[in-house]
């Protein structure tokens, strides 16, 4: 059975970050013990890097998060994983993504955070776990959804963290 999805609002950049901090504290109560993907879509500004930004920080980063734009992965290691956030939006060909390696730092309980996965047409596997930022008349809309077990035990620690 299909859990139902999350809506977070959230009205200014501080509350972006504080759903990014959210889905920290929630990857870290599920105990996650294999690679976990993120997919983040949504338009441009709708707020994608600042919720990576919050989590990072929740995963103990110091200083602004940096934009994977034109490195495409930032690599990180924090709270004992191995964390990778990657901005896709400027690939020009799902094949770009065997370069880049990205199926390589699917190990142990690494976690990606992948901006624009659609741009990787079948290059990369599904996310476990997606959020849709969207602009709306509150500020904005994060849309969670999982789509594997382990996207379950996440999006489960999130509702339990207060909604």
């Amino acid at each position: 059975m299909r859990e139902p999805g999350l809506r977070l609002t959230a009205s200014d950049p501080g509350e972006t970050r504080a759903i990014g901090a959210r889905l920290a504290g929630a990857l870290l109560a599920a105990g996650l013990r294999e690679p976990f993907v993120v997919g983040l879509t949504g338009d441009l500004g709708a707020g994608k890097t600042t919720l990576v930004g919050g989590l990072l920080a929740a995963l103990g980063h110091e200083g602004p998060a940096r934009s994977p734009t034109y490195s495409l992965v930032e690599p990180y290691r924090l709270a004992g994983r191995d964390v990778h956030h990657c901005d896709l939006y400027r690939l020009r060909d799902p094949g770009e993504l065997e370069d880049l390696g990205l199926r390589d730092l699917l190990a142990g309980s690494s976690i990606l955070l992948v901006e624009w996965p659609e741009r990787a047409g079948d290059r990369l596997r599904e996310p476990d776990l997606n959020l849709h930022l969207e602009y709306t008349d509150a500020g904005r809309q994060v849309a969670v959804a999982a789509s594997s077990e382990a996207g379950r035990q996440v999006l489960s620690a999130l509702r339990f963290d207060g909604t």
